[in-house]
């Protein structure tokens, strides 16, 4: 499954990289494929440690607010999977 996950702008870097942050832990990450400028403070988009789209304040506080949410799930109820059986194998 490929996952592209919302970060915040934390800091720019030489040589198109920056810092970000998700939920909490800051990466480093290029920026190299993405489309225009970035600013410190603005919403990408983060796939395999490149930037690549830039999005909204509203939509990346939505989804990571859905990342959580499918989480506490997990915490909650276990894995969606059922674990394996003898029979399963």
């Amino acid at each position: 499954m490929c996952l592209a996950v919302p970060a915040r702008i934390c800091e720019l870097r030489p040589d198109n990289m920056a810092v970000v942050d998700i939920q909490g832990t800051q990466r480093e990450i290029s920026l190299m494929v993405l489309d225009g400028e970035a600013a410190v403070g603005d919403y990408v988009l983060i796939h395999v440690g490149y930037a690549i789209e830039r999005i909204d304040e509203e939509e990346a506080l939505r989804t990571l607010e859905l990342f959580a949410d499918l989480s506490l799930t997990d915490e909650a109820f276990g894995s969606a999977s059922p674990p394996l059986t003898e029979d399963d194998v």
